[in-house]
């Protein structure tokens, strides 16, 4: 997504934030969420960094990223020869600034899904922030998914994209190029082809975008009207920008916890 307005910026991955772009590049032409590269990993005590990266063995080929390491220690996802593709499973993320309420579909994405609960699971995004908010015209976002809150880390390994192929053309857009990512649109912020790791943004209003972002599912009403509150609470000015449309939110944003509905 290099030629967007920058959206949600990841490392090397989708991402939205300053490190958007390089989140895959969503400039701000047209939005973009992008996940910002990693900086060089020096190989821990006792490993091979001559070794191949590790790949899961199942059908969505979990790899390591030696050069790009866990921003929060979490091992590889399972990875099971029948990936659970059918139903749906219902998520909260806790915040402090109300609770975001998510429905993963498994069927749009089982290896997304799959992932972000195997996060979840080994509380990854617990005590992290939600660092990049947008405000273009076309890309209204918030980014979260790195604890470092830098825009550039992510879990240590990366995964194919699981692009959705039903979305409507972005009215915006009259080239026709740029998709419809509907307001309550969850969906995975990336650093360019298959660099899925930890990082994904929510959409607070129908924005436009190339359709190369995994949507995994979407957020409830209830989540909605915490994004707006967030939304409406700005962006944080800086010395170089004291009207930014892309930065940290101005009412910092903290996933305090992700927890799973029955």
């Amino acid at each position: 997504m290099s030629s967007e307005p920058r959206p949600p910026a990841t490392p090397p991955r989708l991402s939205v934030a300053p490190a958007l772009r390089r989140l895959a590049g969503v400039t701000l032409a047209s939005a973009a969420l992008v996940v910002a590269g990693g900086t060089a990993a020096v190989a821990a005590p006792g490993t091979d960094a001559s070794a191949p990266p590790r790949t899961t063995n199942g059908p969505c080929a979990y790899t390591e990223t030696p050069d790009e390491p866990a921003a929060r220690p979490v091992p590889l996802p399972p990875d099971p020869r029948r990936t659970p593709d059918r139903g749906t499973v219902r998520v909260t993320l806790r915040t402090n600034q109300g609770p975001i309420g998510l429905t993963l579909d498994r069927e749009q994405a089982p290896c997304t899904v799959q992932s972000f609960l195997h996060l979840a699971r080994h509380k990854f995004y617990d005590r992290t922030p939600c660092h990049r908010l947008t405000a273009y015209p076309t890309l209204k976002v918030l980014q979260c998914g790195d604890p470092s809150g830098t825009g550039e880390g992510g879990p240590g390994y990366r995964y194919a994209d699981e692009l959705p192929t039903d979305l409507p053309p972005a009215p915006t857009d009259p080239t026709g190029v740029r998709r419809l990512y509907a307001r309550g649109t969850l969906a995975m912020a990336n650093a360019g082809p298959d660099t899925n790791g930890s990082q994904f943004f929510l959409v607070q209003a129908d924005s436009a975008l190339r359709p190369n972002y995994t949507v995994f599912g979407s957020v409830d009403a209830a989540g909605l009207a915490t994004l707006d509150r967030i939304a409406a609470a700005g962006i944080a000015p800086t010395p170089e920008d004291p009207a930014p449309v892309d930065g940290a939110p101005a009412q910092p944003v903290e996933i305090c916890e992700v927890a799973r509905r029955h």
